[in-house]
């Protein structure tokens, strides 16, 4: 014990940077909690809205702004709603949250969010001065909006599954139960 035999096979050297545990921002981030396909419509939500508001940006004219200044609203809030439900899911903050209120809170600002963009869009359509960029934004308006309402219906699909899963056996049965009790 004296010559270190007892620490030998147990301890490591420096294991180097390509081992070891994750480092810096990698340490925070986590994709475990969303299954995949959740996680691609998150980041094509993300992405959709960031460039329906960017091309909205470029508009610079426009004849009718009420529809241009509320679809420049909803995208920017689009964007940053799916980026705040995107960090709560990828970081330990869903940790210190109730995970049923992180689910239902995502699914009412998803389904909100996804009504209000396709309202937004439908509007910016109907006013726009039919540029280039005034298209483009509205079909990625669209597009956001499909992304958002899908997300809305796996989720409502999920939920019921999961509420179907919960349910004691004789609950599952096909109509009412004819036969009494104690017979």
């Amino acid at each position: 014990m004296e010559n270190g035999v007892v620490y030998g096979p147990t301890t490591e050297e420096d294991p180097g940077p390509g081992r070891g545990a994750r480092r810096g921002l990698a340490f925070c981030f986590s994709r475990g909690r969303l299954p995949l396909r959740r996680l691609a419509l998150k980041g094509l939500q993300l992405l959709l809205s960031l460039l329906a508001f960017v091309c909205e940006e470029v508009v610079s004219q426009c004849t009718l702004c009420g529809g241009l200044y509320f679809f420049e609203f909803v995208s920017c809030s689009a964007f940053l709603l799916s980026l705040l439900i995107l960090i709560v899911y990828c970081t330990p903050v869903y940790d210190q949250v109730d995970s049923t209120k992180v689910k239902q809170s995502d699914f009412y600002i998803t389904m909100g969010t996804g009504c209000v963009f396709l309202l937004a869009s439908i509007i910016f359509v109907s006013t726009h001065d039919r540029t280039k960029a005034e298209i483009a934004a509205t079909v990625f308006g669209f597009l956001a909006s499909i992304m958002f309402l899908s997300d809305v219906v796996i989720m409502f699909c999920e939920r019921r599954q999961e509420s179907q899963m919960r349910k004691p056996e004789a609950t599952r049965r096909a109509g009412p139960l004819t036969e009494p009790l104690n017979a």
